[in-house]
């Protein structure tokens, strides 16, 4: 299958992408809703739903554009079948339907996740193609909606190791800003606050488990987080200056540490040579650093898309669907089933 023209609307960002063979990206378009969610301090469905409508056909006629392509060029319609938020699924689903309908191409549903953990194999037509990692390896899918490790034993076999048991980490970024009156989206503005910060100003503990899992824990994190800002006198005082980078520097490291921690143990649980860091918040360079430090320990290799493919877009459900393999894992039904709906939850390995 060689060009794919993929539709992703899982949460607040419309995007539409080109890849060829499964790995080229040649147009990669995404609008963005931030500014229209900022003020409410996180996704509001509803609104992300809504500006999807408006969104969806300029941003599938400017993929084609940016690609040089006409719709003669496509040979497949891809489009993310979930899991996200229900309504915004479905602007994509439908869009994607009748696109296939009209244009006689075939319809392949993709898992979101899948899309992350494929997107280490995505690059421009100005650049090396990834070599990727070897098999069996571990994943990390870690965002907004999901902080999860998988075993990807070969190409279109995955097997879920663990999940968080409360918030996602990204969550847990995006609500932290928002107890400091940071803004929002959390991750970005948290990191870079946190570079001014002491680390070590604020002792949080890892969470640990009686059985010992790979499964993580962020409620109790945010909570410590909580409690160190009532500390400060009035009802709405918030720490300032120094004491806020101190503050969002420790629990920043807090949160890393965890990530790191669980996905060094999982990697030599499973004696793999190869992890992926997969997810919007693997943009975080503090993670990155950490994580290839940790596992380059072990000696173990550390693999990461640019950041451009880590937070949403289409480009990496393009890629899945083009790779026969990669496309094997959670569709959720058949190819070409115009009758497919959204899934708001669902698991990768199921």
């Amino acid at each position: 299958m060689a060009r794919v023209l993929a539709i992703e609307t899982s949460c607040d960002e419309t995007a539409a992408s080109i890849v060829e063979d499964g790995h080229l990206v040649l147009s990669d378009v995404v609008a963005t809703q931030i500014d229209i969610h900022c003020k409410y301090g996180g996704v509001v469905p509803e609104l992300a739903s809504r500006n999807h409508i408006v969104n969806i056909i300029p941003v599938v006629e400017e993929a084609l554009e940016h690609a040089q392509c006409t719709w003669s060029d496509i040979d497949a319609i891809a489009v993310t079948r979930g899991p996200g938020l229900v309504g915004a699924l479905l602007v994509g689903l439908q869009m994607a339907k009748s696109l296939a309908y009209a244009h006689g191409l075939p319809l392949i549903p993709v898992h979101h996740l899948a899309g992350h953990l494929h997107a280490v194999y995505l690059h421009k037509p100005d650049e090396t193609r990834p070599v990727g990692p070897a098999y069996p390896h571990v994943a990390m899918a870690v965002s907004g909606g999901h902080t999860a490790l998988y075993r990807v034993t070969a190409p279109g076999e995955v097997v879920q190791l663990s999940n968080t048991r409360d918030d996602a980490a990204g969550e847990a970024f995006d609500k932290v800003a928002r107890m400091l009156g940071l803004g929002y989206p959390g991750g970005p503005i948290v990191e870079k606050i946190a570079r001014n910060g002491d680390p070590q100003a604020y002792r949080f503990t890892l969470p640990r488990f009686k059985d010992g899992g790979f499964d993580f824990s962020f409620s109790g994190l945010k909570t410590a987080v909580l409690t160190a800002i009532k500390k400060y006198e009035g009802d709405t005082a918030l720490p300032q200056g120094q004491d806020q980078a101190d503050l969002v520097a420790s629990f920043q490291d807090a949160a890393v540490r965890q990530l790191v921690d669980r996905t060094v143990q999982a990697a030599r649980s499973e004696g793999v040579q190869d992890v992926v860091l997969a997810g919007g918040v693997a943009c975080n360079g503090a993670l990155r650093t950490a994580m290839r430090t940790a596992l380059k320990e072990h000696g173990i290799e550390l693999h990461v898309p640019p950041p451009r493919w880590c937070t949403d877009n289409a480009a990496m459900i393009a890629g899945t669907a083009g790779s026969e393999a990669a496309r094997r894992v959670g569709s959720g039904g058949q190819e070409d089933d115009r009758r497919i709906n959204a899934i708001g939850a669902w698991r990768l390995d199921q």
